[in-house]
């Protein structure tokens, strides 16, 4: 296929897998820290090599057996969280450099480059050195840079995260507006939710070196199958075996819930259940909720009027999201020990 083609194996890394991404389609890795995005990216641009395997893009070989080509010479542009722009150009020649660079007279080259600001939103910065530039119109002019050297292939690596929520939603248009123009195969690492929904097209879940899990963000979040894009979604996930049609045990802890698919007695199985959905009390609950367990409160975490428990109950981490106002009523702290609750329709039981 045409596209970005990638075969890796690093073992010194623990990194290995394939994956392609095709002309136009934006795919998001996510995972958590040491899991392989890193590498992925840096074996793309080609400041890793790979101990096997073989990265094409649009059918040309860019690393193989006896082969890698230069970073300057692979056609693939690369956007991380700081602009790296050069103080010592104005924004329309920090621009044009790449192109400069490799081979394209000057002229052409400003040319290029006020084209391409323009696109971005940031003719009106043409002339400005990058000092006096706010950190939303550095990244722009940094979208600028990547995309003026007409790249084909994109690498985006948390292009946000250093930019404030206002600006991040305007720079998040920006890209999504340039990438649907462009039709490029580009590879996004991100760690924000709102990144996954506006931009990718596909998200693959890395974890120890691996891809664990892929899909739409939608299918990816329905049923996660990796802790990480659980809790990238604000939501507990519970690893477990299947103890009967309508629970799991998980170490010391049996879950009651729903199955969306027949459980297999010993099966690997999963507990999807929402932090708002768990109740805390000081005492053991009166009533009928099918699950009650024992546990400790571990951390608490003001967020605005809400307050985010991390609980430990039978060596498990379960998160449950409360008031401010019932925090204090229940005069909950780190330690002290506590009964969740939760009823069994809240929990969606799938295998894994």
């Amino acid at each position: 296929m045409t596209g970005l083609e990638i075969e890796m194996d690093l073992p010194e890394r623990g990194v290995r897998l394939a994956l392609s991404v095709a002309p136009g389609e934006t795919c998001a890795l996510i995972g958590p820290n040491g899991a392989g995005k890193s590498s992925v990216l840096e074996s793309v641009i080609g400041v890793l090599a790979s101990a096997a395997g073989q990265i094409r893009l649009d059918g040309r070989l860019l690393a193989g057996p006896g082969v890698r080509v230069p970073v300057h010479r692979r056609r693939v542009g690369w956007l991380a969280q700081r602009p790296l722009l050069f103080d010592h150009l104005d924004v329309r020649d920090n621009v044009a450099f790449g192109l400069v660079a490799n081979g394209r007279p000057r002229q052409a080259a400003r040319q290029r480059a006020l084209e391409e600001l323009r696109l971005v939103g940031a003719g009106d910065l043409a002339k400005r050195r990058p000092a006096q530039l706010s950190g939303g119109q550095a990244q722009r002019v940094a979208i600028a840079r990547a995309l003026a050297a007409e790249p084909d292939a994109l690498l985006l690596d948390e292009p946000l995260a250093a930019i404030d929520v206002q600006g991040a939603a305007e720079i998040r248009q920006v890209l999504a507006e340039r990438l649907q123009a462009l039709k490029l195969p580009v590879l996004l690492v991100t760690h924000d939710l709102i990144d996954l929904w506006r931009l990718a097209d596909r998200v693959v879940v890395l974890d120890g070196g691996r891809i664990v899990e892929q899909g739409s963000l939608a299918e990816v979040m329905r049923r996660p199958r990796n802790e990480f894009p659980a809790s990238l979604g604000g939501r507990n996930l519970i690893a477990g075996r299947a103890a009967g049609g309508e629970s799991l045990e998980a170490g010391g802890l049996m879950v009651h819930g729903l199955p969306d698919a027949p459980l297999r007695f010993g099966a690997q199985t999963l507990a999807l259940i929402d932090p708002a959905a768990i109740a805390v009390h000081r005492q053991y609950p009166e009533g009928s909720p099918r699950n009650v367990w024992p546990a400790q409160v571990v951390s608490i975490e003001p967020r605005g009027d809400a307050a985010r428990l991390v609980c430990a109950a039978s060596g498990q981490s379960v998160i449950v999201d409360l008031t401010v106002a019932a925090v204090a009523e229940l005069a909950l702290a780190p330690g002290v020990p506590v009964w969740l609750s939760v009823k069994a329709s809240q929990v969606l039981l799938y295998p894994r």
